[in-house]
């Protein structure tokens, strides 16, 4: 079947409307993006000693911050493992460097529960948790994402589907990058090395 004129012509415009309406989506967003505040670490939760924390506790070190939850199956356990492999491989650079693991799961993960969780991995971990509302708010400032999700088979009935980034905040609380789960520890040691000697 071949396309008359005006069905040509009506193709193209369209074509145009199309191409118009993404450049204007685009230019939007990166508006948008231009006049967001920088991500910067932002919270007030109990650590697993219960002594409230707030990111200015961390002032003057980096930060590797990991979300997720004490029943973790496969995740958290691992990541925790590499965060312990890393801080121990850093040797006297670990002073510099305050590893974070925040609970997404407040309603089990007590500040006791955290305490017998975290520091199995290595002493230097601090795990935090709080209110249902301080999670809510410290996942939305870290732009993460969790949810509960019932399963017969687990603890209490249920499990907590979750982001599974390792992030990295400099000195100033201010993002530096993240790391997927499953980066191999030396690869995430060698990037943080190289960023801690700039």
């Amino acid at each position: 079947m071949r396309l008359s004129a005006i069905q040509k012509v009506l193709w193209g415009l369209a074509a145009i409307a199309t191409v118009g309406f993404v450049w204007l989506q685009v230019s939007t967003r990166n508006e948008q993006r231009a006049d967001d505040p920088a991500f910067r670490a932002d919270f007030e939760l109990t650590d697993h000693q219960g002594m409230v924390q707030t990111d200015e506790d961390f002032a003057g070190r980096w930060m590797l911050v990991f979300f997720g939850f004490a029943n973790c199956p496969d995740v958290c356990p691992t990541t925790l493992a590499e965060v312990a492999a890393i801080m121990d491989a850093l040797g006297s650079e670990a002073t510099q460097v305050q590893p974070l693991f925040i609970s997404i799961d407040p309603e089990r993960d007590t500040p006791e529960q955290l305490a017998e969780f975290v520091p199995a991995f290595d002493a230097n971990i601090i795990g935090l948790t709080g209110t249902t509302d301080q999670i809510k708010r410290t996942s939305e400032t870290f732009r993460v994402y969790f949810e509960k999700i019932e399963e017969a088979a687990s603890p209490d009935g249920y499990t907590m589907g979750h982001s599974s980034q390792l992030f990295l905040f400099d000195p100033k609380g201010g993002y530096v990058g993240a790391w997927t789960y499953g980066t191999p520890a030396e690869e995430i040691l060698a990037d943080l090395k190289a960023r801690m000697s700039i």
